[in-house]
This record gives structure tokens, sequence and C-alpha cells, in this order.
């Protein structure tokens, strides 16, 4: 739990940051990102639209998160609050996500994530 935790952390920084090389070292190949919109990325188009701006995330805040790990497969539930600027456009985004970790080769790997928008 304490290394899909960390991984997460991980992922939430490069996220701010815009970091391409972490990104791609955290994300599977096979990666199915779904937004709250309904839009869902695979890997290309997940790294490629935090490194161009069109998904900026200015602050992310993880909160509630409960980790349950089952073999080589982790599930992840938390509460996402951000700022936004995609596009160049502020926003403020307030996130249920649920994400599914896959150990590949002694490191877990995002695989899945999906977005729910919080009522």
């Amino acid at each position: 739990e304490k290394a899909v935790a960390s991984a997460v952390e991980k992922l939430r920084l490069a996220m701010i940051d815009a970091n391409k090389t972490v990104l791609e070292k955290l994300v599977a190949e096979k990666l199915s990102y779904g937004h709250s919109s309904g839009k869902v990325e695979d890997k290309n188009s997940f790294v490629s639209n935090i490194i161009n701006g069109n998904s900026d995330f200015v602050t992310i805040d993880l909160t509630e998160q409960s980790i349950s790990v089952s073999g080589k497969t982790a599930i992840v539930r938390h509460i996402l609050k951000a700022k936004t600027n995609d596009s160049g456009k502020p926003g403020d985004v307030q996130l249920r996500i649920i994400l599914v970790w896959q150990k590949q080769g002694g490191q877990w790997k995002l695989l899945a994530r999906q977005a729910v928008k919080m009522g």
C-alpha cells in the first residue's frame, strides 16, 4: 500500500509539473484514462494533453484516499480538488476518482482511471 501511495503522489506531482518523463514511467502502455466529461484517453493523448497545456493542473489536492491491494492490482479511490488552467482557461474541479494500478516489472503503473463530477 505504501508503494501504491507513493506512485499516486508521484503522479500528482508529475501532473502539476507536466513532467513527461515521470508521466510516461508511471502510466501503463494500455492506459484507459476517463474524464468526468466522458472523454477517454489512451497513454499518448493523456501525456501529450498534460504536456501541451490542454489539461493544465495548477494545484491538485487529494483527500479521503483509500487503497486496496489484491495481488498485482491496486484500487485507489479519492476526492480530487484542483485548480486548472486548461488551454489558458482558469477553472476549479472537484471529482471522485477511481484509479486502477497494476504491478508491471516490479513497478506500479496506472492502468485505468475514471473521474465523476461531485454534485
